[in-house]
């Protein structure tokens, strides 16, 4: 492509609102403008890159024997009611009415859509598993939404859908389906882990992420330093507490003032212990109503993992009103000796023995406090938050490391969450009636796009992976009016055609320093400088954009070994 004949609008300055790297570079590149908040127009240049992402991704999927669809944006509310989520999803869900009164949402995901196609052609265990696969603009109505094209309200996504006729065959298209992620983002340029996660609003028991590792990341991915367990930090396990060595002398329990000392350093100074022999009682909000998770004083509680422990749908900090108003305990003082909610503990509180809590009243904690002996816990279970430096859960010798990622994919192993609700059955070897059971499996393609980004950049712009580049190769003729140059640069911009090697020719008018700031901003992964004295000398210039080494090559002798060279940068 001839750069006059593209729409490339650059920019030099940064946009104001603009956070992170990926979204400064985007719009500065001319790839995308806002139109509204989190809704972008994705323009020729940043088109080119997702379009790669989801060939990447076609492939991929064809691999595994996924077959290609295209479901309906706008979603009927009743199919949503069926499942079970038009009043759980929450305000992300877009819902109007069309000019008849009919309700419905744009579709965040379609898990309702794909299972009453299914449910409607599928009857016969003969026909699963099944993949069904889209690539299609997906709607959330985001609070907040930020970081460009990677936390849009509006934004590109490929789902897969999988149907089986019971869990051993749902767990070989999951793993199938792990492999052919890693392919995906390997095959972009990506470096990434694939972390144990939380399922959310999607549902099911069983989940992983792919995280891109990039300091602009949302998420926290916490991994072994020894061996290859990973999780995102929501789900990071902890490992089980030491058995303790010695029996130790069980104290009474026994009150004593604490006058306006309710955070764990206060009480800890006030009473000379240290935070970790203090158990902390964190009353949380639930769909089952209040209930207190008590950890150590010197940890924090994970709202994910004490929900799972629960088997809550939802949960949240309480607000403390509605702390004092049902328990009539003053927030700071809460504990769970006589605490008339459901108390769920970490296993390092079961390990514990004459720890400090609240009393229950103003200005008062217990010492001495007993598990067992002085209350009952509902359940025990690893409810606490890791920390760079814990032990890993999974070997003998490793620690966890602590580092943000970019979510840019997620697999799920749905069960029968959708078919049971949903009446998605099929009839077995033996005529007996069953649900299907499903899996989901999402790719953000924006978000791929914009994690290459925050990962591959300088302060001079985008340095693109080969496989998701716009164009793989960038002549830069120094005056293009000039007949050598012009002869030399339109050579080599055909020949390269020729060889399928997609290249940009800057054929403007500018000055040098325009078009190689311009060149280093959009970010292909190799230059061709053509100046009158090199070619002259029968030399052209060529510049690796990761590196940037710079050297002479024979010209045309060069254009030979252009896709050697690309190759090697891929590798």
């Amino acid at each position: 492509m001839q750069y006059s004949k593209m729409f490339i609008p650059t920019l030099k300055d940064s946009p104001a609102d603009a956070e992170v790297v990926s979204h400064k570079l985007m719009v500065r590149a001319g790839m995308i403008r806002q139109v509204a908040s989190g809704i972008y127009t994705i323009l020729p240049m940043g088109l080119r890159v997702l379009r790669k992402v989801e060939q990447i991704i076609r492939e991929e999927m064809d691999r595994i024997d996924s077959q290609e669809t295209f479901l309906p944006s706008v979603q009927p509310a009743e199919l949503w009611q069926e499942s079970g989520r038009w009043d759980f999803y929450g305000k992300e869900l877009l819902r109007f009415k069309d000019r008849h009164g009919r309700e419905f949402c744009y579709g965040p995901t379609h898990e309702e859509i794909i299972t009453d196609i299914v449910r409607k052609e599928v009857k016969s265990y003969k026909k699963l598993p099944l993949i069904l696969y889209q690539i299609q603009t997906k709607f959330r109505d985001e609070v907040r939404p930020r970081y460009g094209i990677m936390r849009g309200r509006e934004f590109m996504m490929k789902d897969a859908y999988s149907f089986h006729t019971d869990d051993a065959s749902a767990k070989e298209t999951y793993q199938k389906m792990a492999v052919a992620y890693e392919n995906i983002f390997n095959r972009c340029g990506l470096g990434f882990k694939m972390v144990v996660a939380d399922s959310g609003t999607i549902g099911g028991n069983f989940s992983h992420e792919f995280a891109v590792l990039a300091d602009s990341g949302e998420d926290h991915i916490g991994f072994c330093d020894s061996c290859d367990y990973a999780s995102n930090l929501e789900r990071a396990e902890a490992r089980a507490p030491s058995p303790a060595q010695d029996t130790p002398k069980l104290d009474n329990l026994k009150e004593v003032s604490t006058p306006g000392k309710k955070s764990v350093q206060e009480v800890a100074e006030f009473l000379s212990v240290l935070p970790q022999q203090i158990v902390k009682t964190i009353v949380m909000d639930s769909d089952q109503g209040l209930v207190a998770g008590l950890v150590r004083g010197d940890r924090e509680i994970n709202p994910i993992k004490l929900k799972n422990l629960i088997g809550a749908e939802w949960i949240r900090s309480a607000d403390p009103k509605a702390i004092s108003e049902e328990t009539g305990i003053p927030l700071g003082f809460v504990g769970p000796v006589g605490l008339k909610l459901k108390v769920f503990a970490d296993r390092e509180v079961e390990a514990s023995n004459n720890f400090v809590t609240g009393a229950n009243k103003t200005d008062a904690h217990f010492t001495g406090v007993q598990i067992n002996r002085d209350f009952k816990a509902e359940q025990i279970g690893d409810i606490r938050m890791v920390i760079e430096g814990d032990p890993c859960p999974k070997c003998a010798s490793g620690t966890y490391q602590v580092k943000r990622g970019i979510e840019v994919g997620h697999i799920f192993i749905l069960g029968t969450k959708y078919s049971k609700s949903m009446k998605a059955h099929f009839l077995d070897l033996n005529g007996k009636e069953n649900p299907m059971v499903m899996g989901c499996y999402g790719v953000g393609v924006g978000r791929t796009a914009a994690a290459a980004i925050e990962q591959n950049h300088d302060e001079k712009g985008i340095i693109w992976p080969v496989p998701i580049a716009p164009f793989a190769v960038h002549i830069i003729p120094t005056n293009y009016s000039q007949d050598a140059v012009k002869k030399a640069s339109d050579s080599a911009y055909k020949i390269l055609q020729e060889r399928n090697i997609e290249v940009l020719l800057d054929d403007r008018t500018d000055r040098m320093g325009v078009k190689l700031n311009d060149a280093d901003l959009l970010g292909m992964p190799l230059q061709i400088i053509i100046g009158p004295k090199n070619i002259e000398s029968g030399k052209v210039e060529v510049k690796v954009r990761k590196t940037g080494v710079s050297e002479l090559h024979d010209f045309p002798q060069v254009l030979e070994n252009i896709p050697a060279i690309l190759k090697d940068l891929v590798s």
